[in-house]
């Protein structure tokens, strides 16, 4: 089957074109995405009506982009999906709405698809991961540890209290002057840094849950950097660092407490699969590894273009949704939270039904 996949949720104007073969291997066959970052850059972070009304005027050039690139016509797509949430409301009516259009006009089944849900069925179009399987999400939005037994079928172990991981580095290089989006800043000043130098907290580290909460580091981070004020180029590389090495500790604790939960409720995983913009930062690669090391599962980490924000995932899900006969009515109300307990329950209903 080949299905059309949009992207609208945050500040990236996504569309693609994806194959699936009955045997339930994937090929994407377009994949175009336009980042809004410039948009936004002097805001040191995504507006939202700035990205709906971008989404507004770029969306139907980048959806013909992507369907020309696939070469492939409106009437032979089996199924259209978009993503339905969660998100910034604005950018997410935009995409679902015009999915609508289209599955509408084609008379093609529509396919609303969560945006946690494709982060977490990536690894099946990348790799061909078998359920069941543990996914790190961590993005500029989302922080969250999944066990993910089967399409539709999702255990959240743990997740953020507040901040997201992505979100946190994106506060610190706003605290500290380096632009945005602050992820890669941070990760580049940090590489300068001492680590050891700022005594920066480990929020949550013993607890016996997987759960996350880093207002209290960037908190702590920022009271730091007002002790030593006028900052140095080297100060702002330690308070990186230091900030950076704060963050890849959380993870790996919180990650080994998933793991244990995971294995408690579901049994081994086939794998350790991480997704999100962050998965990108080569410190938190490094200690993903390890993590998965210590309980001998692969780590699967799809291509960074497949990490962020992107068509071809909600394609995919779209796909894999639609081989269960797993669609959705054309009044399908768009999202701006959406947690993936419900997408579980609602795909129960579906099933039995």
């Amino acid at each position: 089957m080949v299905i059309l996949g949009i992207e609208t949720t945050c500040d990236e104007t996504a569309a693609a074109v994806v194959r699936r073969t009955p045997d339930g291997r994937g090929r994407i066959l377009s994949n175009v995405v336009l980042s809004q970052i410039s948009e936004h850059a002097e805001f040191g972070g995504v507006v939202p009506e700035i990205a709906a009304r971008a989404h507004v005027e770029a969306l139907d050039h980048i959806i013909a982009k992507a369907m020309n690139e696939a070469k492939v016509s409106f009437r032979a797509l089996d199924g259209v999906a978009a993503a339905a949430g969660p998100g910034l409301i604005g950018g997410v009516i935009v995409g679902l709405t015009t999915a609508k259009a289209i599955a509408l006009s084609h008379d093609k089944p529509l396919m609303a698809v969560n945006h946690l849900e494709a982060h977490a069925l990536t690894p099946r179009l990348t790799d061909g991961v078998p359920f069941p399987y543990c996914l790190f999400l961590a993005s500029g939005g989302h922080t969250q540890i999944l066990g993910v037994r089967g399409v539709g079928d999702y255990v959240k172990f743990g997740g953020t209290l507040d901040d997201a991981i992505g979100e946190a580095f994106d506060k610190t290089a706003k605290l500290l002057g380096l632009g945005y989006p602050g992820g890669p800043l941070v990760e580049k000043e940090a590489a300068q840094g001492d680590p050891q130098r700022f005594a920066l907290p480990r929020p949550m580290s013993g607890r016996r849950d997987a759960d996350f909460s880093l207002s209290g580091l960037k908190t702590a981070l920022r009271l730091e950097a007002e002790k030593i004020a006028p900052l140095s180029d080297q100060d702002v590389a330690d308070l990186c660092a230091s900030f950076q090495q704060a963050v890849v500790d959380v993870i790996k604790d919180r990650l080994r407490n998933g793991l244990r939960m995971f294995r408690l409720r579901i049994g081994p995983p086939n794998a350790l699969v991480c997704a999100g913009g962050v998965a990108a930062n080569q410190a938190i690669r490094k200690v993903l590894h390890r993590v998965a090391f210590e309980i001998g599962a692969e780590l699967v980490a799809p291509p960074p273009a497949l990490c962020t924000d992107n068509g071809a995932m909600i394609a995919w899900a779209g796909a894999e949704r639609l081989v269960l006969g797993l669609t959705d009515p054309l009044d399908f109300a768009p999202r701006a939270r959406w947690p993936l307990d419900e997408v579980t329950k609602a795909a129960e209903k579906a099933l039995v039904r």
